[in-house]
């Protein structure tokens, strides 16, 4: 029988569904095998993951890379490097670059430019007031998903109205595929900020008062309804208030495919920060007031909130720390943070490995269409495995950041523990022992083309990894015991 290409021996595997001391087989660019330590034969190479943990890479549905148009602040390249020193494997790109993705022939030229990414990636096409006869030609280009702005945020792109979102809806769920939503009201913002200006406010808590969680609400509201009519597909970005969550959980339990995402700033600051960070916290939505985060929270564990993301919003240093909030820019690198911090919450009893795998790439994957090729350890499914140190502790450098031309975060000076040690995209190394395989660049490729393939196949099945997990699941209990 041929050799495997490698094998990952003496880790731990981490699935949505428990913890297994297991080997993997890895052929090409998939899983071929999965089984008990020592039992799947020889490789033409093998890496020693004692004292490992293996998940599946990350799969950040929400990251912005500024190219073309802004590129000064992050590209294809350094945006995807930050991506693979993170354990992040898949990233979905937003639309509102310079120009915006709104065109077919928009598209194809960011499909150009993506050419140097380093792990996979789908692009978000634009769900705007005038270009509702382009929905259907973005399809066919390739877009894997879309995204409406009803609020604004970098790019300034004016928000539909409510009679465009219901046609695009329309023309989209069609489809199948899933529109993102920045939900926040746009007309609420700019009558409040408008206000605000024209007394001179300027500091960093303005920018809150200028989206109270009032705007979230009525967004997420109004999408949901839309969305429940026509039978689109919807997904709430970078919810960052507890009082959004009741229209959110109202619309799932009417049977609305609609998921959310919240995002580490919201989970790990709040208004108690501002002082001490200045403009740098700025983000759109803002970060709150304390009480938000326990919502939050309480959110992911009851399943509400599926999905973490990073909203990866690169601006320079110099943008960052404007001193007018109104110009300063919104946002900050989070896909290469994106796993400590929450492998740190893990350490902290927020939350448990399988629950973040849950969150950072089986839901993902599901929402976005990629299961069962991605977001999961299984036999025929893509080798995007991430190997992480839970016992290492370091602590969030800006200065060494990958997002080369935005090395500014709020997270700077953290303390985290847990540290993505390798990590590979579809059986390459992207990143290796810590560091940034060169080679990896132009290895990315798009995931439009797995949202209407069959399910892949295994090479061969040594032992199936629920039998695995039967005996030795984290908190104890059985893969029977929680199925019954």
């Amino acid at each position: 029988m041929e050799p495997f290409d490698l094998l990952i021996t003496g880790g731990t595997i981490v699935t949505h569904e428990g913890v297994a001391k297991a080997d993997i087989a890895i052929s090409g660019e998939t899983i071929g095998a999965i089984g008990a330590p020592g039992t799947l034969g020889a490789a033409k190479e093998t890496l020693d993951a004692t004292g490992l943990h293996i998940m599946p890479g990350a799969i950040d549905v929400h990251v912005h890379y500024r190219d073309p148009g802004m590129a000064h602040k992050e590209d294809w390249d350094t945006g995807t490097a930050a991506a693979a020193m993170g354990g992040v494997t898949t990233v979905f790109e937003m639309p509102n670059t310079f120009p915006p993705t709104a065109t077919p022939a928009a598209l194809a030229d960011k499909f150009e430019r993506a050419k140097t990414a380093r792990v996979d990636f789908g692009l978000y096409g634009l769900l705007a007031e005038d270009n509702i006869d382009q929905l259907e030609g973005l399809i066919a280009g390739g877009a894997a998903a879309f995204k409406c702005f009803m609020g604004n945020t970098t790019g300034n792109l004016p928000s539909p109205s409510t009679g465009a979102m219901l046609e695009g809806f329309e023309i989209i769920a069609r489809h199948g595929h899933r529109i993102s939503l920045h939900a926040e009201t746009a007309s609420i913002m700019a009558w409040r900020q408008a206000k605000l200006m024209e007394a001179g406010k300027n500091a960093p808590l303005d920018h809150l008062a200028a989206r109270p969680a009032i705007v979230a609400i009525e967004a997420v509201q109004r999408a949901a309804s839309l969305a429940e009519w026509t039978g689109a597909r919807v997904h709430v970005l970078h919810i960052s208030s507890a009082d959004e969550l009741r229209p959110l959980r109202e619309a799932q339990a009417r049977g609305v495919d609609i998921t959310g995402e919240t995002c580490p700033c919201y989970l790990m600051l709040d208004t108690d920060d501002y002082a001490r960070l200045g403009p740098v916290i700025k983000v759109n939505p803002p970060v709150r007031e304390p009480h938000h985060k326990a919502g939050l929270w309480a959110a992911i564990l009851d399943g509400t909130i599926g999905l973490v993301a990073t909203d990866h919003a690169p601006h320079t240093p110099e943008e960052k720390r404007n001193p007018d909030i109104w110009e300063a820019g919104a946002g900050f690198p989070g896909v290469e943070t994106l796993m400590p911090l929450m492998l740190n919450a893990v350490a902290e009893g927020c939350l448990s490995l399988e629950q973040l795998v849950r969150i950072s790439a089986y839901n993902p994957a599901r929402a976005f269409g990629l299961a069962p090729f991605k977001g999961r350890i299984a036999g025929g499914s893509h080798a995007d495995l991430a190997l992480f140190d839970l016992a290492a502790e370091t602590t969030i450098d800006q200065a060494k950041l990958h997002s080369l031309r935005a090395r500014i975060t709020p997270f700077h000076g953290k303390r985290v523990k847990g540290v993505a040690m390798h990590t590979l995209s579809r059986g390459q190394f992207v990143m290796k022992n810590k560091t940034l395989v060169e080679a990896s660049r132009g290895h990315g490729r798009s995931v439009h083309r797995l949202q209407s393939m069959p399910a892949p196949k295994p090479l061969r099945v040594e032992q199936s990894l629920s039998h695995l997990l039967g005996s030795s699941r984290a908190d104890g209990t059985t893969l029977a015991d929680r199925k019954a």
